[in-house]
């Protein structure tokens, strides 16, 4: 199987990196400054599954061809529309793409552009980050990653990338019921960043102050309305993962948006991550007020970091 990675930044590279350590043949498409740092170093992981130093293959942008059976894509969703022009040339009639993005505007943006039956779903529960010096550190041990068919047709090629990756560290599941796993994730990525980037904390400390609690269970609520008036209600079981996760008093976690925020990024992933949740909320009348303050909150940071 040859596959192509968008970028070989946090995420596309970590998986790109662990994907070659397990013998498969892929290519990294990316920017030239990038390529120059690639092809002087080779890429390399810092992890506690094992660190990774290998040699890599790379494509720029003008020279690449429609000969790759799987392109992997994890751009931020404010790239997406770029990102999408780059790979177009690359995805052949039998191509499929993996995307591991956040919400659920990003297929229907990737739907349009190359139809339903070529975008998997994928969902990676990671933490990852490129060093100044180029190199990935993967930032915990904790490594999930789940892919799904979203149409029958993709059965067959679902299941040959499941044994790409199953042969790489890290927990992975060929999932059936992709679509609401989606949706689970994002319910918990959108409430869980509302929260951490509105208060400007970590679940912990966010659960330590007089209605963190009341504020959290709100967003929660407020997002698995949506879930379910689109026709996924979130099961008992990832409620209770989704609980846990987001209202443990120990818990040291923040959403990567607060990251971006914190280090005065140009960009965040506001409109895809809470601003859809929003708009999807109008379309069945669902009343989201809390997840508007903190929506409001992230268009004004992105505001001022328009105008500085």
């Amino acid at each position: 199987m040859r596959i192509l990675v968008l970028g070989a930044g946090a995420l596309g590279g970590y998986y790109g990196a662990r994907l070659l350590e397990a013998g498969a043949d892929v290519t990294f498409l990316v920017r030239p400054k990038r390529r120059e740092v690639l092809q002087a170093n080779g890429i390399v992981v810092k992890s506690a599954s094992g660190d990774i130093l290998s040699n890599v293959k790379t494509v720029l942008a003008e020279d690449v061809d429609p000969r790759y059976d799987l392109v992997l894509l994890t751009c931020k969703a404010y790239d997406l529309n770029a990102a999408i022009v780059s790979i177009a040339p690359a995805v052949a009639e039998n191509s499929v793409i993996l995307p591991l993005l956040n919400g659920l505007a990003t297929y229907d943006a990737l739907d349009r552009h190359f139809g339903r039956h070529r975008v998997l779903g994928g969902i990676a529960y990671i933490a990852t980050k490129l060093l100044p010096n180029g190199d990935i550190a993967h930032l915990s041990p904790f490594d999930k990653l789940i892919i799904g068919t979203r149409d029958p047709v993709q059965a067959d090629a679902a299941r040959k990338i499941f044994e790409c990756f199953s042969r790489t560290a890290g927990d992975r599941t060929l999932s059936q019921r992709i679509e609401a796993q989606l949706w689970e994730k994002w319910v918990m990525v959108c409430a869980g960043a509302a929260a951490t980037c509105l208060m400007r904390s970590t679940i912990g400390q966010i659960m330590h102050t007089a209605k963190g609690e009341h504020l959290i269970r709100a967003l929660i609520s407020e997002c698995q309305q949506v879930a379910l008036r689109s026709g996924f209600a979130l099961e008992d079981a990832a409620v209770r993962s989704l609980e846990g996760s987001l209202l443990d008093p120990d818990s040291t976690w923040a959403a990567s948006m607060m990251r971006d925020i914190d280090v005065g990024a140009r960009q965040i992933e506001a409109d895809a991550i809470a601003g859809d949740m929003i708009q999807r909320a109008k379309q069945h009348s669902i009343d989201t007020p809390y997840l508007d303050v903190a929506y409001s909150h992230l268009q004004a940071y992105g505001l001022q970091r328009t105008a500085s």
